[in-house]
């Protein structure tokens, strides 16, 4: 099985969608030090989140009834876009304009940068 999931800003693209929520927890732990996992208690939603020690990306790993990881959200701030967007250039073949799309054992994900005002957010998740 392949890892692949957005993490961070200095080319380790790993892409962690249809994972398990302990092979998440093991990889984020064995891979990304930097990165602090937090409790969470939301009834409408399961995930995991992990916020890095600068409060500059939280990444939030969106599980099924299974503890199946089915997207992920990775919010971050606007001083690291630059060096993002760098990273999924180089890893990801581009699909548009802030859209780039990866292939992993046959399956096509869809990556996308969305900008906000103060932050901006890469969606990853399974194309349907």
């Amino acid at each position: 099985m392949s890892v692949f999931l957005l993490v961070s800003v200095s080319g380790n693209s790993q892409n962690l969608v249809d994972y398990k929520a302990d092979d998440i927890t093991k990889y984020m732990k064995g891979n990304r030090s930097d990165m602090n996992k937090e409790k969470v208690n939301n009834k409408s939603f399961r995930y995991l989140k992990y916020s890095d020690k600068n409060d500059s990306q939280t990444m939030l790993f969106f599980l099924d009834a299974d503890s199946v990881c089915r997207n992920i959200r990775i919010v971050c701030n606007n001083n690291i876009r630059e060096a993002k967007i760098r990273e999924l250039d180089s890893s990801f073949s581009k699909n548009g304009k802030y859209r780039w799309i990866d292939n992993r054992s046959g399956k096509n994900y869809y990556i996308r940068l969305d900008d906000d005002e103060w932050s901006f957010t890469i969606t990853i998740e399974p194309v349907k």
